[in-house]
């Protein structure tokens, strides 16, 4: 059944705090926490200049750590997920020395933050790295990676504390450092997340609007297929590519600026696929702002009704999709008290969202884990606050 997330911090504050004082034989003096994120509706748009409606998660990544004199940076992961070597040691980055991104994998989202901190000079420092985010689970794991390394080195060497120069930095860092060209969804929501909200983000203006999300009848449910997707050189840029192209093809900056008409009246100078791709991020742009809608109103069923609507797009239209995905997702609304549920991320296994009464949630696990072909994860959450620093 579902993990209790509320001691997740101070769990993983102390688990990382213990590991700092045999690895490094100090107690730590600085401390950040950074949340995951499931992203409500709104999936492959935010490269697309269109509305996302994502929710931070009680789920999240710690960072722990001391100053050093010695000028050289000393990290260990405690993910057992992670890529070996699990420790690094590198220079503290100058400008005649800058860093760049190389083996282990799980090392490039850090060194890309710390080289392009605008705070700096970012001197020597040990850290440890906890979290309990799934790796791989479309839960955002890299973003709050990104974004608690920024929070721990913004206590260690502060900057001008505006936030969203924060996430477009962290955005920056994965597109340069870890190759992955996303959009800024993930890392806005890990710093921007507000408890007992959802955040309609429109990545175009990067304006936010709030969206309560307190009902206490209400539960969202997360569950993690524990398929492992890796999206850097996959399918991934491939989409954005045919989004592109899309986009060019209408005469539109994005596809944010195109409407349904428009595509048709374009479908034969498109190509099947391309058409495709294009009529699920119209289609799912217009989605996002009507669930907003739905949400505030509190009306539940048609929220549930766009969710359902996003899934069969982005596994018909988008091709993101996975039989077990599907599986999770079929199984989810065969339940009495379940308003929707979709495919959450990035796609190619990780997770889904389901929204349902909370009287439901017991039942819905126990009845998506007997249809399901292999075993399930549950994670029962509430909408939680950005990222923080954390006290010692």
């Amino acid at each position: 059944m579902a993990e209790a997330a509320e001691l997740g911090s101070a769990r993983l504050l102390a688990a990382a705090c213990r590991e700092h004082e045999e690895a490094f034989w100090e107690r730590p003096v600085l401390a950040a926490w950074a949340p995951g994120r499931v992203n409500l509706i709104g999936e492959h748009t935010d490269y697309n200049c269109g509305f996302v409606l994502p929710m931070a998660l009680q789920l999240g990544t710690v960072l722990v750590g001391s100053p050093t004199k010695d000028g050289t940076i000393s990290i260990i992961t405690t993910s057992a997920d992670a890529d070996e070597p699990r420790r690094v040691e590198f220079p503290a980055p100058s400008q005649s020395s800058p860093l760049s991104p190389g083996q282990p994998r799980w090392a490039n989202y850090v060194k890309g933050v710390i080289q392009h901190y605008k705070g700096g000079p970012v001197p020597g420092f040990s850290a440890v790295i906890a979290s309990d985010i799934p790796l791989g689970g479309g839960l955002s794991s890299s973003a709050a990676l990104e974004v608690a390394t920024y929070t721990f080195l913004q206590q260690l060497c502060p900057d001008d504390s505006d936030l969203v120069a924060k996430a477009l930095l962290c955005q920056k860092a994965e597109h340069t450092f870890a190759n992955m060209p996303c959009g800024i969804m993930d890392q806005f929501i890990s710093v921007m997340g507000k408890e007992g909200h959802a955040l309609l983000i429109d990545c175009r203006s990067l304006e936010t609007v709030l969206v309560p999300l307190t009902d206490a009848s209400l539960a969202v449910l997360i569950t993690n297929s524990n398929v492992r997707h890796t999206l850097t050189g996959s399918e991934y840029p491939t989409r954005r590519r045919q989004c592109e192209e899309a986009a060019a093809a209408l005469g539109k900056e994005s596809l944010r600026d195109a409407t349904m008409a428009e595509l048709e009246a374009a479908k034969s100078r498109l190509g099947e696929e391309v058409y495709r791709r294009a009529r699920h991020v119209i289609s799912e742009i217009a989605r996002t702002e009507q669930a907003a809608q739905a949400l505030k109103n509190r009306d539940y069923k048609t929220f549930g009704k766009l969710m359902v609507g996003s899934h069969n797009s982005l596994r018909d239209d988008y091709e993101v999709s996975c039989p077990e995905l599907d599986e999770l997702v079929a199984a989810a609304l065969e339940v009495k008290g379940v308003y929707g549920s979709r495919m959450t991320g990035g796609g190619f296994g990780g997770c889904t969202v389901t929204l349902l009464e909370a009287e439901a949630a017991e039942e819905a696990q126990r009845h998506i884990q007997e249809k399901y072909s292999r075993t399930a994860t549950f994670y029962l959450t509430k909408p939680s606050e950005g990222a923080k620093a954390l006290p010692l």
